[in-house]
């Protein structure tokens, strides 16, 4: 959420900003109803410090022994003046809030203008395999082998989900612990599990709620929300509370199932492992101080990346436009793996710096012996990495030319030592 006294204080940077977002919205709305807000309290503060002034002056009269009662009368008239102010107090503010909670955060200065065609390649790793066959897609090749049972999950939840099996699920399953392993062992992240269902409070606090509802799985009964990214709930963690500054910087790694409705997904390619309403990923969420955050961010790329250097899957890393980040990103960007069956390159991480967006949406501030007050902390959070299109990359990287599938040397011991997958002779399921 956007600070209102910044709002004020800077309108036509943020108009330029929403602008650049491609979300210019209701800032003068806004703005006029803050105006109202402000004539309001101006009204209640001097309300108030005239009922300040009888009290006092009750008291002096008590104390020389001199009858109140005329100003016990003017502070009960002043008393039923300021509560005839604050029902519509209440209601500007409300307006303010439900407002505000629609705003994006603004995009950083630092980032192209535009939309997706003004994406900046930042750098590219690895070298695109040169095959000396036709490659296959992944849909091909998973289904040859019998790793991945889309007939079956459209019959079990319906379209666009997954059936794992065999040597799919022990693949899948593999990613997961092998990216847990390296974030928690190599870069420093603490490792939580943390629920998968959470309340709206906790949705709104990350930026869900209340912009992007049509997406996100909700089960009315009990008012929870089916998690989209466990960035959620592991940003959540400390959602209304105020952190020690030598805490600073906290990592956290999380694994979790991840649902969508991809609710905005007619057009786009939906075939295989594409799209999904469910699907794996391993989390990176950072809480840090605002003056080290954009290093941070570079960081937390860095720790994404690695997963594809030691796949020895190629990747670029775009730097995306302001029309291309999301709603609560400042920065943003985009790990991509080719996949030469399909001959794209797909997007399989994606990381964020919030600044304060989130923090102050969910109340995460920070305090230090020398600071007169808490501030609001930076989140940040990337993929680290989401695994249907990193498993695409890797089945359409690593097929060989029977149709066989050679296991990326780094996952071989998460795998009981299998360096091949292979179809399965004569057994039924």
């Amino acid at each position: 959420m956007l600070d209102m006294k910044f709002i004020r204080e800077n309108i036509e940077t943020v108009r330029r900003g929403l602008a650049a977002k491609n979300a210019a919205g209701r800032l003068d709305e806004l703005l006029a109803l803050d105006e109202e807000r402000r004539g309001l309290l101006v009204k209640v503060d001097e309300l108030r410090a005239r009922k300040n002034a009888a009290n006092d002056e009750i008291t002096k009269l008590l104390k020389e022994k001199k009858p109140p009662q005329e100003a016990i009368a003017s502070m009960k008239s002043v008393a039923a003046d300021i509560d005839a102010l604050e029902a519509p107090l209440s209601a500007f503010e409300k307006k303010i809030t439900d407002i505000l909670l629609y705003i994006p955060n603004l995009p950083h200065p630092s980032i192209p203008v535009g939309g997706p065609q003004n994406n900046r390649v930042a750098r590219t790793w690895g070298k695109q395999r040169v095959f000396d066959f036709k490659p296959k897609d992944h849909i091909e090749l998973v289904e040859a082998l019998d790793i991945i049972d889309f007939k079956r999950a459209t019959k079990i939840s319906g379209a666009n989900f997954i059936l794992y099996k065999r040597a799919g699920a022990l693949l899948e399953r593999a990613l997961i612990n092998f990216m847990l392993d390296l974030h928690t062992q190599s870069h420093g992240y603490i490792e939580v599990f943390p629920p998968v269902l959470v309340n709206a409070a906790s949705m709104t606090g990350t930026g869900q709620l209340p912009k992007m509802k049509d997406d996100m799985y909700h089960l009315a009964e009990d008012d929870l929300y089916l998690i989209p990214t466990a960035e959620v709930p592991v940003t959540n963690i400390y959602r209304d509370e105020i952190l020690d500054e030598a805490q600073l910087p906290v990592y956290h790694t999380a694994y979790s199932p991840c649902f969508r409705r991809e609710a905005g997904s007619y057009g786009k390619d939906t075939r295989g492992l594409m799209r999904v309403h469910q699907f794996n990923k391993v989390e990176l969420v950072k809480f840090v101080k605002p003056e080290t955050s954009y290093e941070e961010l570079e960081a937390l790329v860095v720790n994404a990346q690695k997963v594809f250097e030691l796949l020895n899957i190629p990747y670029r890393v775009l730097e995306l436009a302001s029309g291309d980040i999301s709603f609560s990103a400042a920065k943003c960007y985009d790990i991509e793996v080719y996949a030469p069956g399909i001959d794209k390159w797909l997007e399989a991480s994606s990381c964020s710096n919030f600044e304060d967006f989130q923090a102050r949406r969910a109340n995460i501030r920070y305090k230090g012996k020398d600071m007169k007050k808490p501030a609001f902390v930076h989140t940040l959070n990337g993929s680290g990495v989401a695994t249907p299109r990193t498993v695409i990359a890797i089945i359409e990287n690593y097929q060989q030319v029977d149709g066989t599938i050679a296991v990326p040397d780094v996952l071989q011991p998460y795998m009981h030592g299998l360096k091949v997958i292979t179809p399965v002779r004569g057994k039924v399921f």
